[in-house]
């Protein structure tokens, strides 16, 4: 196996703990969804918020999900100017045999304007 990386993100209306917790969760499950993936062959997580969210950390949806042994780690974006406002973002790492193309990034609600070219509107079903 091989180690990949799967991208995913996600916006909210407000800096709410509970509404930034369960956007994440969200993600979460839907990147879980589309990549059978097992939280056992996640190597490492890396959660970015934008900073006009400073609420909660994401990385807190990791473990109330059972994510309790992965590494996790939770940081600010670059204030950009122009860049989308309240976004979550996740970089898993992953072990797999999966070829890279193969893995199916995403991107949620207002984040999908992000990457369209990847995005799968699908998963938010």
């Amino acid at each position: 196996m091989i180690a990949r990386g799967i991208r995913g993100a996600v916006t909210v209306e407000h800096d709410d703990p509970v509404e930034i917790l369960a956007a994440t969760t969200r993600l979460l499950q839907a990147i879980t969804r589309e990549n059978q993936l097992l939280p056992e062959d996640v190597c490492s997580a890396i959660f970015t918020v934008t900073p006009d969210l400073r609420s909660t950390f994401p990385a807190e949806a990791a473990r109330k999900l059972g994510w309790e042994k992965v590494p996790l780690l939770c940081s600010t974006e670059i204030p950009v100017a122009g860049s989308l406002p309240r976004c979550i973002r996740v970089l898993l790492h992953w072990n797999t045999e999966r070829a890279q193309h193969a893995i199916r990034h995403v991107y949620l609600d207002g984040a999908v304007a992000l990457r369209p070219d990847i995005s799968h509107p699908e998963v938010a079903q």
